[in-house]
């Protein structure tokens, strides 16, 4: 069966800090780095498109609304006990 990847991309303040917290706490791989204004991760089928201010996504809508972290855009990651998850990754700051 040939996997398929999913695509999201995710408004960040810092490229660079959230390239750090994905890939050392949440267990993606790096795919490419162009920080400040972009990098990419992937976990499994799920590639996030980290997006900084300075990308594309970035921009200015047509109502003079910049894009910013913690939109719409939500990913749901499995794990095993959220509990733990949860305790884990609040002492990771």
């Amino acid at each position: 069966m040939s996997e398929t990847t999913v695509n999201v991309r995710y408004m960040v303040d810092d490229v660079d800090s959230a390239v750090e917290w994905y890939t050392k706490h949440l267990g993606f791989s790096l795919l490419s780095n162009h920080a400040p204004a972009f990098a990419d991760v992937r976990r499994g089928a799920l590639r996030l498109l980290l997006s900084g201010p300075l990308s594309s996504a970035g921009r200015p809508m047509p109502d003079g609304e910049r894009p910013s972290p913690g939109g719409w855009n939500r990913i749901h990651l499995v794990v095993d006990d959220l509990a733990v998850e949860v305790e884990r990754l609040r002492a990771a700051g």
